[in-house]
């Protein structure tokens, strides 16, 4: 079954493939640690929400009356566009700061993990869908 038509996976796979350029740009920051006068680099935030809203809204059918309805999860204070800025410059311009860095290369793992996480929940959902099994 081919799925890379299917708007939700391509922006998952958008996803995929921009978290893995982010890993390549922070492991060339860590490389570069030493290196006088670097300056760390990081790629422009995708925003992800607003990719999503892009695509067609899918309503749930309740095809039983015995379903749940769905609830909305509150927002919250969260903003994701906060960045912190680099704290620290060494005597000859690096301002790389590894500990920094690692806890870059940490979330962007772990949202990796995430989307790879959805992309075959969701494709199990369509194989159940279409009676092939899930997982």
């Amino acid at each position: 079954m081919d799925f890379t038509n299917i708007p939700l996976f391509e922006r998952l796979t958008e996803r995929m493939n921009w978290l893995g350029q982010r890993t390549r740009v922070l492991s060339q920051n860590i490389a570069n640690a030493d290196t006088p006068s670097y300056q760390p680099k990081d790629l422009k935030p995708i925003d992800f929400e607003a990719e999503m809203r892009k695509l067609e809204p899918v309503e749930p059918a309740r095809t039983n009356k015995k379903h749940l309805v769905g609830t909305v999860a509150p927002v919250g204070d969260f903003d994701p566009k906060k960045s912190k800025k680099t704290y620290e410059t060494a005597p000859v311009g690096n301002a790389v700061v590894v500990e920094e860095q690692m806890m870059k290369v940490s979330e962007t793992q772990m949202n990796y993990n995430m989307v790879v996480n959805l992309y075959r929940k969701h494709i199990d959902l369509f194989k159940t869908a279409i009676g092939r099994g899930g997982a």
